[in-house]
Order: structure tokens, then sequence, then C-alpha cells
């Protein structure tokens, strides 16, 4: 099992675009000094910039998006560009479900293509006084196209400690389902993460 930290990151890039044309349709541009998931980089510790599209279908909850951000996974892979289809939900005025479909797609030359994979997630909310709990899934039959189921679950609680500031507290756990194709550092089956950011 490996386990990794993030304490006391915040998590506000460099600079951050954001535009509404409509108002069921946004946009944002990040200049990132790193690009992150899950503790670990995904640019060899230098800068992306990212970018996001997403429209959502009035109030029926649903929306569709994409996103992108230059990656460095060696070999020539320097893209990422995902696409993601999902439904919102409010259950009632505490109680809250978002669940769809993702797909993550890689760039570059040689064989970037073949880390492509789809992913399902689901992500209950909880809304308090004390603040939004969120308990949070994602699955892969084919995880970075290695063929390995790979499951995702974390829990996280965000605070507020003044207007328009938050901490954010989570910890995860990521599970691959065939240790024969897929393991985190070489030979784990499991990896942990936690993470305590400032927004």
């Amino acid at each position: 099992m490996t386990t990794r930290q993030t304490l006391l990151a915040t998590v506000l890039p460099l600079a951050l675009l954001s535009t509404s044309a409509m108002a069921d349709l946004s946009t944002t541009v990040t200049l990132a000094s790193d690009y992150t998931f899950n503790g670990v980089s995904q640019t060899q510790n230098d800068p992306a910039i990212q970018g996001s599209l997403d429209y959502a279908f009035a109030d029926s909850g649903m929306y569709v998006g994409t996103w992108a951000s230059n990656v460095d996974f060696g070999e020539g892979t320097d893209i990422e560009w995902d696409a993601y289809f999902g439904n919102y939900v409010e259950l009632n005025s505490a109680l809250s479900v978002d669940y769809g479909i993702a797909y993550y797609s890689y760039h570059g030359e040689g064989h970037s293509s073949d880390g492509n994979y789809p992913e399902v997630y689901t992500k209950f909310g909880y809304a308090s006084s004390l603040g939004q709990t969120e308990l949070n899934f994602w699955y892969s039959w084919d995880y970075f196209g290695s063929g390995a189921g790979h499951v995702i679950s974390m829990l996280a609680h965000t605070f507020e400690i003044a207007p328009n500031h938050a901490i954010r507290a989570s910890f995860d756990i990521s599970n691959s389902l065939d240790g024969d194709k897929y393991t985190w550092d070489g030979s784990d089956k499991s990896y942990n993460h936690y993470r305590i950011a400032y927004y």
C-alpha cells in the first residue's frame, strides 16, 4: 500500500479566468504551478495551463463538458483532453447526488492514446451548518488502458472559515482490481492520499 499526503496545499492557481457567455455556458482558463492528481504530479512538477468548457441543460441538472491540460508522462505524451456527461440532483435542501461518465484521452507522439480510458462516477453531498460533506466514488474498467478495473473512494469535508475562504480536508483510496495489470509504484494494488487545502 502506498500513502501520499498533501498538507496545507493552496489550490488557488497562479491565474484563473472565468467567463459565462450565457447562464448555462461557462468556461475557465487556469495557469497552475503544477498539475497534480491525487498527489501525483502529471507534469513532472512543471507548470500547466488548463481550460474547460461546460454547458448545463437549463434546470434539468444534466450537464456536458470538456477539460484539457498539458501533461508530461514521457515518451511524447503531452496533452490530456477529457470529456464528461452527468446529472446533478438535489434530493432535498441538504442532500445531493452527482453522477455521470467521463472519458480521459491522451495525445502526443508514439503510443499516447494507449492510456485512454472511460470512468463512471457518483458523488454524494450533504450540506449542514458545519459545511459540505462529500462521499465520492469513481470506477473504471480499463484504468489508463491497462485492462484492469480500478476504484477510487473519497471522503471529504469543506468548511468556511471566513467569507470567500474555506478549508477542505479529504482522504481517498485508490484500488486496482487486478494487480497483474495495474499497480501503484510498481507493486502496490492500493494507494492512499490525503490533503488539507485552502481555497
